[in-house]
């Protein structure tokens, strides 16, 4: 295995991610919602940050990043779209540019929608994609800025992956977005299954994240707008994905 990945709870339902590549001992910091509990992660294992990539301007994914980058001198990769409101980027990016981290290469994927100029980070070797506020467990992250078609496209991007791809995705709302998802699928037994499971595990305290894209393929309504089921379920048969991918976010919403 050439990499690790380590979850991170931050603040209140935040995560951040550390991958680390393990012939070269490069370790990138993906969202830095708060400082302390990182460097804690970082200090346990012994590893030196060397770059932080950020997907997106909000608060409570850069909040931390100026301590941890004056701390280990590390290298701030984001969105050359959304550079003016991210802190001072190392490497603007665009969609199909690649980050290298040691020896593992990253791709670079526009998902706006959440925000205009949000980006994930897709490491093949790695079997990982971090996907913050675009792609979320059972979810995705509110149209604060994009419109349902951008956001729609993005999500489209992200299913094409290979199936056993890892959703590394920021916040711990996994149980809330499955209680909304039975009520779009009730008759998904995939669904019905991994919400019982995902109750099991906040129960005992564990992580819901990450996912699989598989998982998500089979149970997220979000994945799910072009499959005749939902529509008709929603009496929007016939009608085009995405207007139906928009009236599940709006549904949400309200949820």
């Amino acid at each position: 295995m050439n990499s690790e990945i380590v979850t991170i709870p931050c603040l209140e339902d935040n995560y951040a991610f550390l991958l680390h590549d393990t012939r070269t001992g490069a370790t990138a910091l993906i969202d830095a919602p708060e400082a302390a509990p990182i460097r804690e992660a970082l200090e346990a294992r012994g590893w030196h940050l060397t770059d932080i990539l950020i997907t997106h301007h909000h608060w409570d994914h850069v909040d931390g990043l100026t301590e941890l980058r004056t701390h280990y001198g590390a290298r701030v990769w984001g969105a050359a779209a959304d550079a003016e409101r991210l802190p001072p980027l190392d490497h603007a990016l665009s969609e199909g540019d690649t980050v290298t981290i040691g020896d593992l290469e990253g791709r670079v994927i526009d998902v706006s929608g959440h925000t205009i100029g949000h980006i994930a980070y897709y490491f093949p070797t790695a079997g990982a994609v971090f996907t913050a506020d675009s792609l979320m467990a059972l979810g995705c992250g509110r149209l604060f800025e994009g419109t349902a078609a951008q956001m729609f496209e993005s999500l489209s991007k992200l299913a094409a992956l290979p199936p056993d791809t890892l959703i590394c995705s920021g916040h711990e709302y996994t149980q809330s977005n499955a209680r909304f998802a039975l009520t779009i699928d009730p008759e998904n037994a995939a669904l019905i299954s991994r919400a019982a499971r995902i109750d099991a595990a906040r129960a005992a305290g564990q992580a819901t994240v990450p996912s699989t894209l598989a998982e998500e393929c089979a149970t997220n309504p979000f994945l799910r707008a072009d499959k005749s089921g939902i529509a008709d379920r929603l009496g929007m048969a016939q009608a085009d994905p995405v207007a139906v991918f928009a009236e599940i976010r709006a549904r949400k919403d309200r949820f």
